[in-house]
């Protein structure tokens, strides 16, 4: 064979292993599912806010005591 023509089908047969070696990537396995975490951040938003309503349901409370006596002692 001629030097001039092996080096090429050196190059050539090198490439054609390269690419023979590659195989397609495998798809990741799947991950377990996320558990619902809707229910937490909604508890943990609206337990200070229900706080926050039965203080003011309180104060409201206080606020029509003090009316009322004022009311009833003629004001």
């Amino acid at each position: 064979m001629n030097p001039n023509r092996i080096v090429p089908a050196l190059a050539c047969a090198a490439l054609c292993c390269a690419l023979a070696a590659c195989s397609k990537p495998q798809p990741p396995e799947k991950e377990r599912p996320v558990e619902p975490q809707a229910t937490q951040l909604r508890d943990a938003i609206q337990q200070p806010l229900d706080k926050a309503k039965s203080a003011q349901d309180t104060v409201d409370q206080g606020a029509q005591q003090t009316r009322d006596a004022i009311e009833a002692a003629g004001g």
